[in-house]
């Protein structure tokens, strides 16, 4: 089993990570009320997704 000689130091490690980033998330529009959403999601305004009501929304 591969095992390491030294131990990695935290500047070290830390100079690898800097790359993992969050991405930022992506948003779409409603069909109905035009309201940005987030993708593949029921909007929250008017409780559709694809055309489709999928529950009411009290007002």
């Amino acid at each position: 089993m591969a095992v390491p000689k030294k131990r990695i130091s935290k500047q070290r490690k830390r100079k690898r990570r800097t790359h993992y980033k969050a991405s930022e998330a992506t948003l779409g529009t409603c069909s109905g009320t035009g309201d940005p959403k987030l993708r593949h999601r029921v909007c929250p305004t008017s409780g559709a997704y694809r055309g489709r009501v999928i529950f009411e929304v009290a007002e």
